[in-house]
């Protein structure tokens, strides 16, 4: 008999039935159950052989010990993925809509050695920098302001009009952005991960990113922005450009997961019908068990090596599996306590520098949107709710609510940080944005009312 004849088989639809070829993370029976495909990729053992997208291959490390070990051991595992081989050798397809998400970019999270430590250290020392208080504050207004647009229709996507925005607004403030700059920056991030005309999105964010560090070099603020400017690592404008947009984008999709991923495990777990008091506790138990990245954190060997049951030729395409980590058997006792031992921040010298930042504004995210519509829930079955395919993200295409309407907020007299107009390219002075103009100038013209 195979030694393999007692293995699970692969979930129906997958096309690795039966072919013995690589498991794909994509397409919508992927999308719909995960978890059945991890379940069968532990039958390889520590690390399995899968396709990102048609005619891209990657290696999956599935267990937490050996995640654990690739993620801490930069030696044998690079991160600057010129490395990669296959695209290289042009076996990768250039235009793959996995591509964007794993080409190389000056920026900490593809950069090894000397200057890894070099831009990590700036990107953590300036993070560290936020104020608790100030962060609450701000999310706390962005809340109030995105309940106000849809607090008295009594219905909402909790995706669309909350979790996917308020992320890219707290950020906004945090980092300084003013209306106009701010307005690209929403809409450049939006259209690279929603894949609306992707290539023009990213123009439009790098062109806006650009313009802030102008900005923040003329005149500095007390913003994240100039933090990372004035860091004595002294990046030029180019890194201050790619840290900014890694912060930017990297920052916002897993927040918006996290976020969308925590309401819908309180509205359809009865072990959290009283809310109140257990968002932290149903934060964790999502990044336990539907992190908001559930496949990343791309690797490259050094050199030839077997990893995980797996020949591995240097510069293969490694990733390792956040949520078939967490979700082993195995760590089922680690759990207990309210341990956060998961690895939905990734673990190593390339774990999540914002994790801090990107709990408290999910927390009070939740917190403040349950407190403002106690009576919120669900307005179809949950099994009518489907999820976004890809292999990265684990996030609802919608969460559909109701609740009983109720009336815009007390808003503030005026923004936690309000920028002055910025000066357009032929050197007149900008006007405040009409509404049209785009979200963040509506956001500010809301708080100054």
């Amino acid at each position: 008999m195979d030694a393999r004849s007692s293995a699970p088989v692969p979930p129906p639809g997958c096309p690795a039935h039966g072919s013995g070829g690589r498991v794909p993370l994509y397409g919508p029976e992927f999308a719909a159950d995960p978890h059945a495909y991890y379940s069968y990729l532990r039958s390889y053992g520590p690390a399995a052989p899968v396709e990102l997208a048609p005619g891209v291959e990657a290696t999956l490390v599935t267990d937490y010990s050996a995640a654990l070990q690739l993620l801490q051991d930069s030696a044998s595992f690079r991160k600057d993925a010129r490395r990669w081989r296959a695209l290289n050798e042009g076996q990768v397809p250039p235009d793959s809509p996995v591509v964007p998400m794993l080409a190389y970019r000056p920026n900490c999270m593809f950069s090894d050695g000397v200057e890894h430590l070099r831009l990590r250290q700036a990107v953590t020392d300036s993070m560290a920098r936020i104020d608790p208080r100030r962060l609450s504050r701000s999310t706390e207004q962005v809340s109030d302001y995105l309940i106000a647009q849809f607090g008295e229709r009594g219905s909402a996507d909790m995706l669309g009009d909350y979790a996917k925005q308020l992320p890219l607004f707290v950020f906004n403030e945090l980092f300084g952005c003013p209306a106009d700059i701010g307005d690209r920056v929403l809409f450049g991030i939006s259209g690279i991960f929603d894949g609306i005309n992707a290539e023009k999105a990213a123009e439009v964010l790098f062109g806006a990113v650009g313009e802030l560090v102008a900005l923040k070099r003329a005149r500095p603020g007390d913003d994240v922005t100039s933090w990372l400017m004035q860091h004595q690592a002294r990046l030029t404008d180019e890194e201050m450009v790619h840290q900014l947009a890694l912060l930017l984008g990297a920052g916002a999709e897993p927040l918006r997961n996290l976020i969308g991923n925590t309401l819908h495990r309180l509205l359809t777990h009865d072990a959290y019908a009283h809310r109140g008091g257990l968002i932290g506790e149903a934060i964790d138990d999502t990044l336990w068990e539907n992190p908001p990245v559930s496949n990343l954190a791309p690797h490259y060997p050094a050199t030839d090596m077997e990893f995980g049951g797996q020949q591995l030729r240097a510069g293969d395409l490694v990733l390792v599996s956040f949520a078939t980590a967490n979700s082993s058997p195995l760590l089922s006792a680690a759990r207990q306590g309210g341990s956060r031992a998961h690895l939905a921040w990734s673990a190593g010298p390339h774990a999540c520098p914002s994790k801090d930042p990107a709990r408290q504004i999910s927390v009070t995210a939740i917190e403040n949107l349950l407190n403002r519509l106690p009576d919120v829930e669900l307005a179809v079955p949950d099994e009518s709710l489907t999820w976004r395919p890809g292999p990265f993200n684990r996030g609802l295409s919608s969460l559909p609510t109701r609740f009983t309407p109720v009336e815009p907020a007390h808003r503030s007299s005026r923004p936690v940080h309000p920028e002055p107009p910025v000066r357009s390219e032929r050197g007149a002075q900008a006007q405040p944005a009409p509404e049209r103009a785009g979200r963040w100038s509506q956001f500010l013209n809301w708080l100054t009312k």
